[in-house]
């Protein structure tokens, strides 16, 4: 049996990177296996954008491309061997201090208010719930897309801790789209509001879906569902009910405040810095992070002294093919994984 236990971890105070402070900030977070005496098999699972940490278990509304597939007993990520510690981002919506949560100041919700948090914060909070349990050193940090940059944002912030690092339709920089940040906080600023900072529910679930639909036709969850003999008016309507089922539980502020978490977030020049392997995975047909930049990001990270290796992961479905494909790299990750 796979032990299993969801908690949170909460940290008073907590200074950020951008000048601004939490007074009480909340990391969620679930875990699977068992931590063993010696605390050296822990694996740290990052979450993508829109995600939520539950996307390494199966049926999570938050994650259409989940890893689900790869975690488990005798799986890449094998909960017989490891324990497995999959953290909600700050910022987001799933438990950890984002903006819908409460401004012990003013009682109500943060929503635009929300201080400004960086990918920085959200490490080095899990760095601090990882140390509550003894942990010093991590086998290895795993994830997809944000959850890449966390990886890396672990490798270069904490490098004598990461032993391995595992960056999937990910890369090393994201350049900082500062005219579509700004247009999706609009977006988000013309919904309705009630008087304690919470968006009406009507206008945004409206809103929300939409915005999930056309996510996920670009992350190529079309495409797996034509594979699987959808068309036309039956598979929008699949789409749309994915949508309704993630919206259900998102809050809009966190699309805008997880963006601002990663504009501009570079590690490229701070590769020197990282002593971890590192395992860069990316898909052919992602219009994010295509494979075909796979060889460019290999020479930079190994011009660093990164001891890097790469994986093609050749699929119809995009940015969802590290979770919706996953048996087309499930070698090579656990030939890395070891």
């Amino acid at each position: 049996m796979i032990g299993r236990s969801v908690g949170c971890w909460q940290q008073e105070d907590l200074q950020l990177a951008s000048g601004g402070s939490l007074p009480l900030a909340t990391l969620a977070y679930v875990t699977l296996g068992r931590l063993n005496s010696t605390r050296s098999n822990v694996i740290l699972m990052t979450h993508g954008y829109s995600s939520s940490h539950h996307y390494i278990e199966p049926d999570s509304k938050a994650a259409e491309g989940s890893w689900s597939a790869l975690v488990g007993p005798n799986r890449a990520f094998d909960t017989d061997r490891f324990f497995i510690v999959s953290c909600n981002a700050l910022g987001s919506c799933y438990g950890s201090t984002g903006p819908a949560s409460i401004d012990p100041d003013t009682g109500n919700a943060w929503g635009e208010r929300f201080p400004e948090v960086r990918l920085e914060d959200t490490v080095r909070l899990q760095r601090a719930l990882l140390a509550s349990w003894g942990v010093d050193r991590l086998y290895a940090v795993a994830g997809p897309s944000m959850g890449g940059f966390q990886a890396l944002q672990w490798a270069v912030q904490y490098p004598d801790i990461v032993e391995r690092i595992v960056v999937a339709v990910s890369g090393l920089r994201y350049d900082d789209d500062r005219a579509g940040r700004e247009a999706l906080a609009a977006r988000v600023r013309a919904l309705p509001a009630a008087s304690d900072g919470r968006l009406e529910a009507g206008p945004k679930m409206s809103f929300l879906v939409e915005w999930r639909v056309e996510t996920l036709r670009r992350y190529g969850v079309s495409e797996y569902l034509r594979d699987r003999g959808l068309a036309g008016e039956q598979c929008e309507r699949v789409l749309r009910e994915m949508a309704r089922g993630w919206a259900a539980d998102f809050e809009p502020w966190s699309l805008v405040a997880l963006r601002d978490a990663t504009a501009g977030w570079d590690a490229t020049e701070r590769l020197s810095a990282i002593r971890a392997r590192v395992l860069v995975a990316l898909s052919n047909t992602d219009l994010f992070f295509p494979a075909a930049s796979l060889p460019a990001v290999l020479q930079v990270l190994k011009q660093h002294g990164v001891d890097a290796v790469g994986c093609e992961i050749r699929s119809r479905y995009g940015h969802c093919a590290s979770g919706l494909d996953w048996q087309l790299w499930e070698a090579p990750l656990r030939h890395f994984i070891g």
